[in-house]
C-alpha cells in the first residue's frame, strides 16, 4: 500500500526539516517547497493528501497559496500554520476553505492527528465519488434495458426533459420501471447530486402521509415528540418522486395542488408556509382521466402534474426487448450469487417471450432469478415457474379463437395430473412439491373425477 504523501511549505529551513522528519517518522511521503510559489510547481505533479502551509511567507503568502491550490483542486485539504496565534488569520484561512489551522509552537502528536483526520476527509471525498460515479453508471440510460421502438421513444422525451424543472407524469403497469425512469429523469439533471426522494402514496394512512410531506412541528399531534421537515423540504434541490399519485386522498390533493403552485409548504400545527426547491416526478399505475371523469382526481392536479407525460409500456408490447432482459436478470443473479453465468436455452426463451408477463419487469426478473438458483449448467424450461411452462404450451397469440383458451382450472389440473404422475401417485410427495396441504389434494382430485 502506498504512503500518503504530504506537501510541507515553509521558508524556515530548520521548520522544514522538523517537518519533514516528523512526517517521514509517522509514516508519510513527504515533499518539502521552500516558498509558495514553488509548492505550486510541485503541486499538480503529485495527489496529495494534505498541503501544510505556514500562513507568513516570503512573497505569496500562505492564504494566497491556499486560492490558488483550491482553483487547480477544489477538494484540495490545506491546512496552515502560524507563529503569531492570530485569531483575524485563522478566520480568515477558514472563511478561504481551509481544512484546519494549527500554530507554533505545535504539539507533535496534535498536529500527526489533524493530519490523519484530514487524510480521511480526503478519503471521504474519493468514496463519495467514487460512489457518485457508481449511481450516474447505475441509473443511467444504458442500464435501463431494451432496445424496442415503444422503449426509444421513452429515452428520448427522458432526455428532453431531464434537466427541466417541468412537472413529470409516468404512467404504466405495476413493474414497468416507473421509479428506475423517475431516477433516470433525476440522475441526469442539474439536481444528480442533491438528494432523490421516494415515497408511495397508497402506502401510507392520510395523517401519516400529510406529516411524511409536509412535516409538523412538535406537540402537533400525539406522538410528534420533535419537528420534522418532511420529504418536500428534505428533497431540497433536488427530486421529490410521489409513486402511485392516485391513490392520495383528496383532502391531501388540495394541499399538494397549493404546494406545486406556491412552492411552499405549511408543517403540521405551523402557521407560517415555509418555501421548497424540489422537482416533483410523480406516477400512477391508474388512468387518471378515467379518475378525473369519476371525481377520484382533481382535474387541476392532473393538469399541473401532468406538463410532459411519459407512458411506459408493459412488457407484453415488447417482446422483443424480453430475450435482452431475461439474460441481464441472468447476469446480475451470477454476479449477486458469485457464481458462474448461466446460459439460457432455446425453449427457456421461448417460454420467457410467450408469457404474458402481468407482472411486468419485475416479474420477469423474479422468474429469472429463482430458474437460475433451480437450474443446473443452464436455465432451461424445466427451472422456470410451473405458469410459465404451461403458459408456453399455449400459445395464446397463436390461437384465433377464445373458446380454444383452457380454463384456470384446466390449467391447474393438467399440472398437478403432471406432478402426480412425476412422483408416481405418490399424493403425499406431490402435494409438498404443489405446496398445498394433503386434504386439499385430495378435494381437488374428487373434484376433477366430477368433471
Amino acid at each position: 500500500m502506498s504512503k500518503p504523501n504530504v506537501l510541507v511549505v515553509e521558508d524556515e529551513e530548520l521548520m522544514r526539516t522538523i517537518l519533514r522528519q516528523l512526517l517521514e517518522t509517522a509514516g508519510y511521503e513527504v515533499f518539502t517547497a521552500d516558498s509558495a510559489e514553488t509548492a505550486l510547481e510541485v503541486f499538480p505533479s503529485r495527489d496529495f493528501a494534505v498541503t501544510l502551509t505556514d500562513i507568513k511567507m516570503a512573497g505569496m503568502d500562505g492564504l494566497e497559496l491556499l486560492d490558488r491550490v483550491k482553483a487547480v483542486d477544489p477538494e484540495a485539504i490545506v491546512i496552515v500554520m502560524t507563529a503569531y496565534s492570530s485569531v483575524d488569520s485563522a478566520i480568515a484561512a477558514l472563511r478561504k476553505g481551509v481544512y484546519d489551522y494549527v500554530t507554533k509552537p505545535f504539539v507533535n502528536e496534535d498536529l500527526l492527528q489533524r493530519i490523519r483526520n484530514a487524510i480521511r476527509t480526503k478519503e471521504l471525498f474519493s468514496e463519495n465519488r467514487a460512489l457518485r460515479r457508481e449511481l450516474d453508471k447505475h441509473y443511467s440510460f444504458a442500464e435501463i434495458i431494451g432496445t424496442s421502438g415503444r422503449l426509444q421513444e421513452v429515452f428520448t422525451v427522458v432526455k428532453k426533459v431531464a434537466d427541466t424543472n417541468v412537472g413529470v407524469l409516468i404512467e404504466g403497469e405495476s413493474g414497468t420501471g416507473k421509479e428506475l425512469i423517475a431516477r433516470a429523469i433525476h440522475f441526469n439533471s442539474n439536481r444528480a447530486a442533491k438528494p432523490f426522494l421516494a415515497v408511495n402514496c397508497g402506502a401510507l394512512p392520510e395523517s401519516l402521509l400529510e406529516s411524511e410531506l409536509f412535516g409538523h412541528t412538535k406537540g402537533a399531534f400525539t406522538g410528534a415528540i420533535a419537528d420534522k421537515k418532511g420529504l418536500f423540504r428534505s428533497a431540497e434541490g433536488g427530486t421529490l418522486f410521489l409513486d402511485e399519485i392516485g391513490e392520495m386522498p383528496l383532502p391531501l390533493q388540495v394541499k399538494l395542488l397549493r404546494a406545486l403552485q406556491e412552492h411552499e409548504v405549511t408543517p403540521i400545527g405551523a402557521s407560517i408556509p415555509v418555501k421548497f426547491d424540489a422537482r416533483i416526478i410523480a406516477a400512477t399505475n391508474k388512468n387518471l382521466e378515467a379518475e378525473v371523469a369519476e371525481n377520484r382526481f382533481r382535474e387541476d392536479l392532473f393538469y399541473r402534474l401532468n406538463v410532459v407525460e411519459i407512458s411506459l409500456p408493459p412488457l407484453r408490447e415488447r417482446r422483443e426487448d424480453i430475450p435482452l432482459l431475461a439474460k441481464h436478470f441472468s447476469f446480475k443473479t451470477a454476479r449477486a450469487q458469485n457464481a458462474p453465468e448461466k446460459t439460457i436455452t432455446r425453449e427457456a426463451m421461448s417460454a420467457l417471450v410467450k408469457y404474458k408477463w402481468q407482472g411486468n419487469v419485475r416479474e420477469l426478473e423474479n422468474a429469472v432469478e429463482r430458474a437460475f438458483i433451480l437450474s443446473g449448467d443452464e436455465i432451461d424450461p424445466e427451472s422456470l415457474p410451473p405458469k410459465i411452462r404451461l403458459a408456453s404450451q399455449y400459445n395464446y397469440e397463436e390461437r384465433n379463437s377464445e373458446s380454444k383458451r383452457p380454463t384456470l382450472e384446466e390449467m391447474e389440473k393438467r399440472y398437478i395430473l403432471e406432478i402426480l404422475n412425476s412422483v408416481g401417485e405418490d399424493k403425499a410427495q406431490a402435494a409438498a412439491i404443489l405446496g398445498i396441504d394433503l386434504s386439499t389434494l385430495y378435494r381437488k382430485l374428487k373434484r376433477y373425477e366430477e368433471i
